[in-house]
């Protein structure tokens, strides 16, 4: 199936390189330089191709650049607003803060809080139990021999207002490895989020 997927996407790609060379001409010279910007073309395309038949991966350009719809002045203070909402929720929202979170960052943090609305939107059971999270951000501290990488640490409580699952539960402390980025001068966001407990 992924070789199926490979050859499809190889084969789009030769399409679509045909249509980047300029329109044939009358003059010799045109028609050289169209033959010369074709071969070239169909060349880089073969290479590709046969590079994903041998590691079954098709290397396609770099993605488009993500931008955040908000950022914060310290990576400190990003990290803090960003664990603040990620803790801090309902059954009735907690989709739509994810997405909202999703926004607010880059790169495998928007991916991981997509994939949280993804699946929280269509959790019946997290509505109808009326879960809800709330917690606390206790700490975010530099990760030792790192210049981008925070350890964040929370203390939360889950609950439920529909089922009894979640009565008596204490609260529970978790740790956190974030990572910022610089999205401009002194303008930091998210750029990963990976819970670690």
């Amino acid at each position: 199936m992924r070789l199926a997927l490979v050859v499809a996407a190889a084969s789009v790609s030769l399409l679509g390189c045909s249509g980047l060379a300029p329109p044939p001409s009358t003059t010799a010279t045109s028609t050289t330089a169209t033959s010369a910007n074709a071969t070239s073309a169909t060349a880089t395309a073969t290479t590709r191709v046969a590079q994903a038949q041998r590691t079954h991966e098709y290397v396609s350009g770099p993605p488009p650049r993500q931008r955040a719809d908000r950022s914060s002045a310290s990576a400190v203070r990003a990290i803090e607003m960003f664990a603040t909402a990620y803790i801090n929720w309902r059954a009735s929202t907690v989709a739509a803060d994810m997405r909202a979170l999703a926004a607010a960052s880059v790169g495998q943090a928007r991916s991981a809080m997509a994939l949280a609305a993804a699946t929280t939107a269509g959790d019946y059971e997290l509505r109808r139990g009326g879960i809800a999270n709330t917690g606390t951000v206790e700490a975010v501290a530099l990760l030792s021999g790192s210049h981008d990488e925070y350890v964040v640490v929370t203390r939360e409580q889950t609950s439920a207002t529909n089922t009894a699952a979640y009565q008596g539960l204490r609260p529970a402390w978790h740790i956190t490895l974030a990572t910022v980025v610089e999205a401009g001068a002194g303008q930091w966001v998210l750029s990963g989020w990976q819970p670690e407990s």
